[in-house]
């Protein structure tokens, strides 16, 4: 009986690394494809989708990701969601291109990868099971969500700074939940990782470029 329960706990382990290694594998791919995206964006000075385009491309890219999840298309789908969110990237970098605040692009990139590695780190050493976080989350996103929507209206800089830093803790949060969840068997599909990961790390860079180039401004 210990024989087989210890094999059905190694068979476990090496499943889960293998969504972990398939995930980081394909998120590394995803962020090199959005880069190119985003550079091409930049270079070709292409436009701006709008706030409108960009929410019905984010949110009906990111649905048709997770339905096909657990299909070969899935991982086409995963780069057509990472590589709109790279040409959304293009104008806003050209801007702050066209600004010569070019080191706060780097700024950026460094604190987003900075933020990843000490996330991930911290779970994948520790083992710790940050499933604690998933209410936290919840009532964080609600918090988000009626900021976001009522800064649409204000437009208030201040506001638009707090979301920003809150978007921050957010993110890093959910990278801790979702590196939680994959080592301890909550996630087995690496695309859906991917995603929920790629995200995170989208919103971080994102705001670090509001909060540094509001800084550089002052």
């Amino acid at each position: 009986m210990d024989r087989i329960i210890r094999a059905s706990q190694q068979q476990s382990l090496i499943s889960t690394h293998k969504v972990l290694r398939n995930t980081y594998f394909l998120l590394g791919l995803t962020l090199a494809f959005s880069a190119v995206t985003a550079t091409l964006s930049t270079v070709f000075a292409l436009p701006s989708p709008g706030f409108i385009l960009m929410l019905v491309g984010f949110y009906g890219l990111m649905f048709l990701t997770y339905r096909l999840a657990n299909s070969p298309a899935g991982i086409l789908a995963a780069f057509a969601f990472t590589g709109f969110l790279g040409y959304c990237l293009g104008p806003i970098l050209s801007s702050f291109l066209t600004a010569g605040m070019g080191d706060v692009i780097a700024m950026a990139l460094g604190g987003t990868a900075l933020v990843f590695f000490c996330c991930s780190a911290y779970v994948l050493t520790t083992r710790r099971d940050m499933s604690f976080l998933g209410g936290m989350m919840m009532a964080g996103f609600v918090v988000l969500l009626v900021a976001v929507i009522a800064n649409l209206f204000l437009q208030l800089p201040a506001l638009h700074l707090a979301i920003s830093a809150l978007f921050i803790l957010f993110s890093a949060g959910a990278i801790l939940w979702e590196t939680s969840n994959i080592i301890h068997g909550g996630e087995t599909n690496y695309i859906r990782a991917t995603v929920s990961l790629y995200v995170s790390l989208y919103n971080i860079f994102v705001s670090l470029l509001s909060l540094l180039g509001f800084a550089n401004k002052e």
